[in-house]
């Protein structure tokens, strides 16, 4: 992890001590989880880590027992609005989330703008659904 100005910069090996915390945290918590799906964009490739890791499959729809997966839980917006029953982030901010995630790697209690290696660097810190 790099940390320059406001922005923290995840390294691939980050995320994948992220998705193990996660992948225990989902044998130990939720054991009826029996499939995976990543929410767009950012969590996509979690999701994909999680399914190869757990040996769960990955579902293109979000059936009773499938963990919606995410990169981070910011606002809590895009969570929220899912209809998944169970759901997993990398990370967590409560203090500017109006949502819970069931599950959740690790929390952030900063407001710097986290950047995972998938994403571009020169990217704004800003969702893109926050412009509007």
């Amino acid at each position: 992890m790099l940390k320059i100005d406001n922005k923290i910069y995840l390294s691939w090996d980050d995320v994948n001590d992220l998705v193990d915390i996660l992948c225990e945290k989902i044998i130990t918590e939720q054991p009826n989880i029996d499939s995976v799906f990543g929410l767009k964009r950012g969590g996509l490739i979690p999701a994909v880590m999680v399914s190869h890791k757990l040996g769960l499959p990955w579902s293109d729809v979000m059936l009773p027992n499938t963990l919606v997966i995410d990169d981070i839980c910011d606002t809590g917006v895009t969570l929220k609005n899912t209809v998944g029953v169970y759901t997993a982030v990398l990370h967590h901010k409560p203090h500017t989330s109006c949502y819970k995630p069931n599950i959740y790697a690790q929390i952030h209690k900063g407001d710097e703008f986290i950047y995972y290696p998938w994403e571009r660097k020169d990217a704004e810190p800003i969702q893109d659904y926050l412009k509007k």
